[in-house]
């Protein structure tokens, strides 16, 4: 089979869509597909991002829309290379360049939303939801019906997506999600991590690794600290990831504010050895998010056997919690506070069984050299369903 993914931005910078794309690249290689990947980066930028599958820069794409020119004439001359076609993300042009190029072929296509959906963009950003709104009316509304099936990550994305827009009439479909756990030695990857950062060494560590984003809530999470394990000598907070707006100034000031600038540390992106590293290195993996359609980090933090202190924002906390492996409270200033109070009362055996559990969570759920033949099976299921599928396999 021949799959085509067209995804606004391959920058390893945007978060959790673009690596979910990169551990699904790998598994239709498994599996014995070819894929290509058409962004609306400039060709430049893709070349130092290391994308483990053939990518057709289309870009650069202009504003936040990311129109490029070259986009749609590059789609009608290939699009009859290939038996199905995803789009990743909604808002943005390659969304509409597709759906314009799509139309009257015969090419099963489907949509991942990467919770783009989520009512909780609705109540942050009401001015933009107006806007939103009248572009699903005009458009996007007709886009979900027409495609051959709009896929969510886990069952609670599938349920929140419904709240926020109408009429809502598209073929839903979950499809497993997760990610590949680390490929390298842990204990040789914490070495590494703790030799960058030397004055770690021997903390009790609380890691979070993502965009520094109000949505992540990380100003909560300072707080929250400050009132907690900030007060312990013995602790330390590790704040991984792209500055991606400018924020982390304002948080910096806030800790300060707080009196625990010492007891952070800002690393910046984390990529490869480095990542995997701190992960090894911390003891609790700490996401108190207002969003999360799935959360890939999650699953990369039990993939190293790290329990979780998380948010019920975080759409796969009801499995996590299944398993007992880890910590859930409201986004709230309260809600994170009380969540690390409670760890800060856990003993070793009880983080010793919280590691455990959240290590069988990751292998029985969320590992894809486990779930892969599940999310192959829905990718099929789209091609399968359509009458172009039934024509080329009649007789």
């Amino acid at each position: 089979m021949r799959i085509l993914h067209f995804i606004h931005s391959i920058d390893p910078a945007t978060g959790g869509p673009v690596e979910g794309l990169r551990q699904r690249c790998t598994i239709y290689r498994l599996n014995g597909h070819e894929v290509e990947v058409a962004c609306l980066d400039s060709p430049e930028s893709v070349a130092g991002w290391n994308f483990p599958a053939k990518v057709n820069a289309l870009g650069p794409g202009w504003g936040v829309f990311g129109y490029s020119r070259r986009a749609m004439p590059w789609l009608k001359a290939n699009l009859s290379r290939f038996d199905v076609v995803f789009l990743d993300g909604v808002w943005q042009y390659n969304l509409y360049a597709a759906h314009r190029a799509l139309a009257g072929t015969e090419i099963p296509w489907a949509i991942f939303v990467h919770g783009m959906l989520d009512p909780y963009f609705r109540k942050r950003y009401p001015l933009k939801h107006i806007k939103k709104i009248i572009y699903w009316k005009c458009f996007l509304g007709k886009v979900m019906r027409d495609a051959s099936a709009v896929l969510f990550t886990c069952e609670e994305e599938k349920i929140l997506a419904r709240q926020s827009f109408s009429p809502y009439k598209i073929n839903e479909r979950v499809v497993p999600y997760g990610t590949f756990g680390p490929d390298c030695d842990l204990e040789a990857a914490r070495e590494e991590f703790l030799v960058q950062w030397p004055d770690l060494r021997g903390k009790r560590l609380a890691l979070a690794l993502g965009r520094i984003h109000p949505k992540k809530a990380t100003d909560i999470l300072i707080e929250a600290y400050a009132k907690t394990l900030g007060k312990d000598d013995a602790w330390h907070l590790v704040i991984a990831g792209p500055d991606q707006i400018g924020w982390q100034k304002e948080l910096e000031a806030l800790a300060a504010q707080l009196g625990i600038s010492h007891r952070i540390t800002w690393t910046g992106m984390l990529e490869g050895t480095l990542k995997w590293g701190a992960f090894s290195a911390a003891e609790v993996f700490v996401i108190p998010s207002h969003q999360e359609n799935f959360g890939i980090v999650v699953a990369e933090a039990q993939a190293c056997g790290l329990p979780v202190i998380f948010s019920e924002k975080v759409n796969i906390w009801r499995e996590v919690m299944n398993y007992w492996a880890g910590l859930v409270g409201e986004d709230t200033i309260e809600g994170t506070t009380t969540t690390l109070r409670r760890w800060s009362e856990l003993s070793m055996e009880d983080i010793a069984s919280l590691r455990i559990r959240s290590k069988k969570c990751f292998h029985e759920l969320f590992d894809f050299n486990v779930t892969s033949k599940l999310a192959m099976a829905g990718v099929e299921h789209v091609v399968r369903t359509t009458a172009r599928y039934a024509d080329k396999n009649s007789g």
